[in-house]
């Protein structure tokens, strides 16, 4: 009998059950008793590690998120710090540089605060190795997929990089547009950017465009000023462009300054859409188009996964969930 079963009996969620057993002043009369009433039925036990999870440390989940110009990570840290509150548990925000090493930072987080467990925001994969099971709580990386690594305690939560970026590609396609540039980071050290340029080959040989990354392919941070020197890139390389995929809204919104100083217009003369959908785009001018990230979703997904490999001691859990295709103003149809 685990924790699990007692929600699925009670009809309460995992988190309801843990605050019950934890004495959680957060729960509902009625969920409490229902609660106690399954856990005196089984005379369940909760295991040492749940059991005194709350006595080990006032920080219970650690949150490492690598960078400061991702507004992506904003909301979705403030949902997630919410779903850990509402689970019994307290938690902490470190930001570190995009340079920084953000596994050798978990390490030092362990040594001081001994968390529960650890989610990365932002991370650069090639970071992760075998000693993370070193750590000894469970980890989880946030908006990046972490599924086929041999990782045992390192479980994730995403969209689909590689399909949503085709949609993206194929939308632009039928909207008449055949020669694409690209904004992103590095494919060798971002997994995402990596995932997503896999969807944007995948597209253009489908649809038989021809794709030069030399000329088409501008790698630089994920910040304004890198969207703004990537679509400089691209106005330098790739003559004849008429739409631009960034990698991130913050890229796109660079990018799109970046067009209007060279006295272009979006999206009558260059076409551009974003990803992650953070609410700037909705007020941008014009309207981004984009690919929404849930925030929400990916909240309270990712709490629940890393509270379930710490109160039942899982295997890694990874996930994938649902975008959003949103269809703003930046990009215009050709006449053909």
């Amino acid at each position: 009998m685990t924790i699990k079963d007692i929600a699925r009996e009670s009809g309460y969620a995992v988190g309801t059950v843990s605050r019950v057993i934890n004495n959680s002043p957060n729960v509902s009369e009625a969920a409490r008793a229902r609660v106690l009433e399954v856990v005196e039925k089984y005379n369940f036990q909760p295991n040492s590690n749940a059991k005194h999870l709350k006595q080990q440390s006032s920080q219970g989940i650690s949150m490492i998120v690598k960078g400061t110009h991702n507004l992506l990570f904003a909301p979705i840290l403030e949902r997630a710090q919410a779903v850990c509150e509402d689970a019994g548990y307290s938690s902490s925000v470190c930001y570190i540089d995009e340079d920084e090493n953000e596994v050798d930072r978990a390490r030092q987080i362990c040594r001081e605060h001994k968390p529960f467990g650890i989610i990365f925001f932002g991370s650069d994969t090639n970071n992760f190795t075998q000693s993370l099971t070193d750590l000894g709580v469970p980890c989880l990386l946030m908006t990046n997929m972490a599924a086929g690594s041999p990782i045992e305690n390192l479980s994730s939560v995403s969209v689909d990089d590689t399909g949503s970026a085709s949609s993206v590609i194929e939308y632009l396609y039928r909207r008449g547009h055949r020669r694409i540039g690209l904004i992103g980071g590095d494919p060798k050290c971002s997994h995402p950017s990596g995932a997503r340029l896999a969807g944007c080959l995948s597209s253009f040989t489908r649809l038989g465009l021809p794709f030069d990354p030399a000329a088409q392919y501008a790698c630089t941070r994920f910040t304004l000023e890198g969207g703004y020197h990537g679509m400089e890139s691209l106005l330098e390389h790739c003559p004849g462009l008429t739409a631009v995929f960034a990698y991130s809204d913050i890229m796109a919104i660079g990018a799109i300054r970046a067009l209007q100083d060279h006295g272009l217009r979006v999206p009558q003369d260059v076409s551009v859409c974003g990803f992650d959908g953070i609410e700037l785009g909705d007020y941008l001018f014009p309207r981004l188009t984009t690919i929404r990230q849930p925030v929400d979703r990916l909240a309270m997904r990712g709490i629940s996964i890393l509270i379930h490999c710490i109160e039942e001691s899982s295997d890694a859990i990874h996930e994938i969930v649902p975008y959003q295709f949103v269809e703003g103003e930046s990009v215009r149809a050709l006449t053909e």
